[in-house]
């Protein structure tokens, strides 16, 4: 909760950030390119952005103006990585971790934090991802394999704009079969 509560605060900080180097764009331009239901962020203002015609492309607005490291960029309420996986595992869930070594993404996780993370209940890590180099995969599979962690891909797809294409880095039959096992949640819903 506390996450959703700060994304318009955030988001009008990031808007008036903008603003300040002649980038106009307003919150109800944001809104209007924000789902019906959906929580605000930052897709949305990059929807906002290419919708106005400020910019081409939700992926140019990532990285031209929208990354992790951008002086457009405003940090928001976000749980440690150990007490997400907490409550994924306490709703009876599964956690994988998301593209760790993305470094154009932000933060990456050290090989050395995998073991606090399993610790704390992690079930698996994105291997296959667009941004992971091969070597990387290499690195992450080999993680994996010492810490008996599921390994999954993903295509990252989060509707139109970006170039991930649905479908693409997708996870091994088996791999999601042994991932499916683990999830304890149709048996905490039917409690």
């Amino acid at each position: 909760s506390d996450s959703r509560d700060t994304r318009i605060p955030r988001m009008r900080k990031m808007i008036e950030l903008l603003a300040a180097d002649g980038i106009a764009i307003t919150m109800e331009d944001v809104i209007a390119a924000t789902p019906p239901g959906a929580t605000v962020g930052r897709p949305h203002l990059a929807d906002a952005l290419v919708n106005n015609k400020v910019i081409a492309s939700r992926d140019e607005a990532f990285v031209d103006l929208l990354h992790n490291g951008s002086k457009y960029y405003v940090t928001h309420a976000a749980p440690t990585p150990e007490d997400a996986i907490t409550q994924i595992r306490k709703a009876g869930g599964v956690a994988v971790i998301a593209h760790p070594f993305a470094s154009r993404r932000g933060e990456v996780i050290s090989a050395a934090s995998f073991t606090n993370l399993v610790a704390a209940g992690l079930n698996g890590i994105e291997v296959n991802h667009r941004d992971h180099s091969q070597d990387e995969r290499e690195q992450l599979s080999e993680i994996a394999d010492q810490l008996a962690l599921v390994k999954t891909g993903s295509s990252d797809y989060h509707g139109n704009g970006k170039l991930n294409a649905l479908g693409e880095n997708l996870t091994d039959p088996k791999q999601w079969e042994h991932l499916e096992s683990l999830a304890d949640a149709r048996r905490v819903v039917r409690k």
